[in-house]
């Protein structure tokens, strides 16, 4: 049995027919229409002929994405086993797509989910499609580090409790700073309230692979989990996996999928989800090991060079911190007198270092299968003289980074709700109908239907000053914002 489960995993479905299909020499008649690259020489230059000619459309050899019986079905089948799920979608609108399919799949107009606050804007967007309305967990909050931690288990009770009639639990596992929650307790006390519980795993994909790590939803029992197979995975982006539980209805799943999901699949976008699933299944343990090793070497050089803080599992209390992802390179900067948002600009201009975000107190370094030890050995050694060269009083930064919301009115009716624009300034005391976040990473500072204080306003005016990319508002200046008349 063992030995069969090896071999499936070394095949590749999709990638075996798109190299037989290479090799064919079809004449195309059908889209996309720069034909195998031929139509747009500048774009076949730039991309490669490699890539382009197999940028194709659904074919009977190739089959469909919104109905797949050959070998997109079995890359599900395959990617399914990898991450012992009951079934697997391929995800070509990121995870995005995934996440929202998740909240599609078991909410409708007026039904209660349990989430926390802390969460990506697709999940509130996916309220705002569907109608459901958002009961809040609101997360305890690590005042040093200015950063939300996971979901108490006596709070997602107290909300069960409140909630009966709730349909859903959303837990974030991990968050973008690698907190983890009590999922395997959270599971449970959903079921046993007769709700779905669904993991939000943008960041999770090494958890199915890699040894020592935080349990992953499908191991914890989990309904469903969108994981971001771009991310930790090494897929391309916007390549993503949903994965379905034993609970699941999955015609019924495919069919909320293929609601908003493009009928135009990206064929590299699932060839790259085959074949990174296929190095995972047969290479993961291996390299998430050394991603490890890394994120660990790195947290050790970072700490010693003084003032910055890279926090690990030391942080772990066994149930708002229940386990912390090994592999996040999260550091601590206000100690140093600047905000991660402004080390991250320091190093990106000065020193040609790409890091993932940086907030008000903190910036992440994404480690993982591509990354060097050089290249971390050269990130270490900007932070240690971006200390010397900028470091200065940290008096007067701001540090705080959750804002419970006064949640007024359910996403939706406040997105469609007739409105007003007001200068940011005048907004305090309404209601806001649209998003306001950082991003990266995405998590709303304000969402439709929540109140706008006195706050909110300063943290926002705050993020702006320090050079935070804020996204959101229909005003790409964040000088005004829509308000509900």
């Amino acid at each position: 049995m063992e030995e069969t489960k090896k071999m499936d995993q070394n095949r590749a479905p999709i990638y075996e027919a798109l190299q037989n299909f290479r090799q064919m020499r079809v004449v195309p008649f059908d889209v996309p229409g720069h034909k195998h690259g031929r139509g747009n020489p500048e774009l076949t230059a730039f991309l490669g002929e490699q890539c382009v000619s197999i940028d194709v459309n659904s074919m009977k050899p190739l089959d469909n994405l919104c109905h797949p019986v050959s070998v997109i079905h079995e890359a599900e089948v395959l990617a399914a086993e990898a991450f012992g799920a009951a079934h697997t979608f391929l995800m070509v609108g990121g995870t995005t797509s995934a996440v929202q399919s998740m909240v599609l799949s078991t909410c409708k107009r007026g039904d209660k989910i349990i989430l926390p606050r802390n969460v990506h804007r697709s999940v509130i967007n996916a309220l705002v499609l569907c109608g459901a309305i958002p009961v809040y967990v609101n997360p305890e909050v690590d005042r040093r580090l200015g950063i939300s931690l996971g979901m108490q288990r006596e709070q997602v009770a107290k909300a069960i409790t409140e909630n009966p009639d709730a349909v859903a639990v959303l837990v974030n596992n991990p968050t973008y700073y690698g907190i983890c929650s009590d999922l395997k307790a959270i599971v449970e006390m959903a079921h046993q309230a007769g709700m779905y519980c669904l993991a939000d795993e943008a960041h999770g994909t090494h958890f199915y692979f890699g040894e020592d790590m935080p349990v992953s939803a499908m191991a914890a029992g989990a309904d469903m989990a969108a994981v971001s197979m771009h991310k930790s995975g090494g897929s391309l982006t916007q390549s993503s996996l949903l994965l379905v539980g034993s609970r699941m209805n999955v015609g019924h799943v495919r069919q909320i999928i293929n609601l908003t999901q493009t009928t135009s699949g990206s064929y590299l976008l699932m060839s790259s989800l085959d074949i990174s699933r296929r190095n995972l299944a047969l290479r993961g343990k291996e390299v998430f090991a050394k991603v490890v090793s890394m994120a660990e070497y790195a947290r050790e050089e970072i700490n010693a060079i003084g003032g910055y803080y890279a926090f690990g599992k030391e942080l772990i209390n066994g149930n708002s911190v229940f386990d912390f992802d090994p592999t996040k390179l999260s550091v601590h900067t206000r100690d140093i007198g600047l905000a991660g948002i402004e080390v991250y600009d320091i190093l990106r201009d000065e020193y040609d270092i790409q890091i993932e975000f940086g907030d008000i107190g903190n910036i992440l370094a994404y480690l993982s299968i591509g990354d060097r030890r050089q290249e971390l050995e050269r990130l270490v050694s900007a932070l240690a003289e971006i200390r010397r060269r900028y470091q200065k009083d940290s008096n007067g930064l701001l540090s705080q980074e959750y804002i419970a919301p006064e949640v007024v009115l359910s996403p939706q009716e406040a997105f469609y709700a007739e409105k007003k624009s007001l200068p940011l300034k005048e907004s305090a005391g309404c209601v806001c109908s649209e998003f306001v976040m950082c991003y990266p990473p995405g998590i709303p500072i304000l969402a439709p239907g929540e109140r706008i204080t006195k706050e909110i306003l300063d943290y926002i005016a705050y993020a702006k000053v320090k050079g935070c990319s804020m996204t959101g508002p229909e005003d790409p200046q964040i000088e005004h914002l829509n308000v509900l008349q």
